[in-house]
């Protein structure tokens, strides 16, 4: 990626430094807003581990949650989704953080954790 929004702004990187191990990535710790719909987190404001290279092209946002995506956290300054949710579904979250990198054990994160809360629900449906 050599191009990215930051606020209002476009940034750029020089061709010359691009290779794959500069790939634009948010440091982590990043926060996110968020309007909760399930118990996945207590808190409005999480802050997760970012290492990606993909955007939501949010110009499609109004279509798809005309279509039941809800964009339930958004970076700071309010430009990117953090995390997807589909209103219809047992369990559909799609996120752009790294839960795997805070779960421990016997500490699952709270995605992994409702994930298996949902597929045990699920499980006795069928």
């Amino acid at each position: 990626m050599t191009e990215w929004m930051k606020g209002n702004e476009v940034q750029k990187r020089a061709s010359a430094g691009n290779s794959a191990n500069d790939a634009a990535r948010r440091l982590p710790g990043d926060a996110a807003a968020r309007q909760p719909r399930r118990g996945d987190y207590d808190a409005m404001e999480i802050s997760e581990r970012h290492r990606h290279r993909y955007e939501v092209n949010t110009g499609y946002r109004e279509r798809l949650e005309q279509h039941g995506m809800r964009f339930s956290a958004m970076s700071p300054d309010g430009l990117l989704p953090e995390m997807v949710e589909y209103e219809n579904h047992p369990w559909f979250i799609g996120v752009q953080f790294h839960p795997e990198l805070k779960s421990r054990p016997f500490a699952p994160h709270p995605l992994f954790a409702s994930f298996v809360e949902a597929a045990v629900v699920q499980s006795r449906l069928v």
